[in-house]
């Protein structure tokens, strides 16, 4: 039997990367496409280019119509779907074994021959507005956007994902079908898969579809790194609801620093552990952690949450607290700040970093296990990194010490290095 670890790599002539892993636990396959664009590699003016695109490969090309795209993957038994981020952008198919080529036949031919067609252009810029508009009803998506927005001054990681409504409103037929024309090129994609078949003559396959395709020019994709931040920011926002929240950003460091290891290994103690699998995966809880026992279990707040995701360039380390209405904001702020001077000022014990470690490594295998998680991650892990970096991310945590948690801690967590965002519903005493 074929060793289930080895990945089979390859590069085709026009700079397609291919990323093969045979599993033969049962007869599925799990196909994703990835491109090199996100929200990171758009200008002001033309923020959300990357989301709309994606939502513009759903409609079709002259082989797939937009009409019979969903039917097939279903009468075939498939699943589908598609995800904006950051750094990037994929596709993927998860289906039957013997069904898999349909996936792959639509994945070459919208690479270079989706429509674009002014009609759905227009259809999709209604349907994106209002996907905008339904989450500024969000306090949440309010405030995280501000923070988020307070938290750079000049790199692309301000924007939202969705875009600005004035970009939604302006973005013409032509912005978006360059931005899909000089992204959607074999050289800036990965193609990956997971499941049950031979690596051999799976690989000839995808020669077959894809070598016929242009290799194109490969996107500039630097991006002006900004300095830390030097003195704490501040957004207050108001609105609807019942519920006062507040959020702290932090810069967290680029997802292949060693920093990073350690910087799980925190938000585990601190906040619980945060899943790096967007795609899914289950979760644990995180009513052991250090804020959730100060804030949670003593009535301050009613919830707790932290955030740290993988990205190219350094990103945000985000702390949400949902306040109780019998506190104040200040309380659960000198709380937080509190523990986190702790954290600076003493070594956490072993047996405290050990705890943290097992969750974080719980939550990692969750989002693992099955072949449609495994195909993510060949993918994933080379958007900001290598598959290296997934297969020894166990083993990066197990390294981390009481004197790198706070070292890291003195390092990041400082209160003149962050945003501090809050959301009070009118007419609430916090507001006042």
């Amino acid at each position: 039997m074929p060793d289930q670890t080895v990945i089979h790599k390859h590069t085709l002539p026009n700079g397609l990367t291919i990323r093969l892993k045979e599993i033969h636990t049962a007869p599925i396959i799990s196909h994703w496409v990835w491109y090199r664009v996100g929200s990171r590699n758009e200008i002001p003016g033309k923020t959300g280019l990357s989301h709309w695109v994606e939502h513009m490969q759903f409609k079709g090309t002259p082989t797939f119509p937009a009409s019979t795209l969903d039917k097939a993957i279903s009468r075939e038994g498939g699943v589908w779907n598609a995800f904006t981020y950051l750094d990037w952008t994929t596709y993927f198919e998860t289906m039957p074994a013997d069904k898999i080529d349909l996936g792959l036949q639509l994945e070459v031919d919208r690479m270079n021959n989706s429509l674009f067609s002014p009609e759905e252009v227009e259809a999709e810029r209604t349907v994106i507005i209002s996907e905008r508009e339904g989450s500024e009803n969000e306090p949440l998506f309010k405030l995280s956007e501000a923070v988020q927005t307070a938290s750079f001054d000049s790199h692309p990681y301000r924007n939202e994902i969705i875009g600005e409504l004035g970009d939604l409103q302006s973005i013409t037929r032509e912005d978006l079908y360059h931005h899909y024309r000089q992204n959607y090129s074999p050289p800036n994609a990965l193609l990956c898969m997971a499941g049950d078949f031979d690596a051999v003559e799976m690989l000839h396959r995808i020669e077959d579809l894809y070598s016929a395709l242009p290799s194109g020019e490969i996107p500039d994709g630097h991006v002006h790194q900004e300095s830390p931040l030097e003195k704490e920011r501040q957004i207050n926002i108001k609105g609807h609801g019942e519920t006062t929240y507040l959020l702290l950003a932090y810069r967290a460091p680029r997802a292949d620093s060693a920093d990073f290891f350690t910087f799980s290994v925190l938000d585990s103690l601190l906040c619980g552990p945060s899943s790096l699998n967007m795609f899914g995966g289950g979760g644990i809880s995180n009513k052991t952690s250090i804020l959730y026992q100060k804030l949670v279990d003593t009535g301050l707040a009613t919830g707790i949450s932290g955030g740290l995701q993988a990205t190219i360039d350094p990103y945000l380390y985000e702390i949400t607290a949902t306040i109780n209405p019998d506190h104040s904001i200040q309380e659960i702020l000198s709380v937080i700040d509190g523990e986190i001077e702790a954290l600076q000022t003493r070594l956490v014990q072993e047996a405290e970093i050990h705890r943290a470690i097992k969750q974080a490594r719980a939550l990692f295998a969750y989002g693992s296990e099955n072949i449609t998680n495994q195909a993510f991650w060949l993918g994933y892990a080379e958007m900001f990194a290598t598959y290296d970096w997934f297969e020894n991310y166990l083993t990066n945590l197990e390294k981390t010490s009481p004197e790198e948690i706070k070292e890291l801690a003195s390092g990041y967590l400082l209160p003149t290095h962050r945003v501090v965002g809050t959301y009070k519903p009118r007419g609430s005493k916090e507001a006042k």
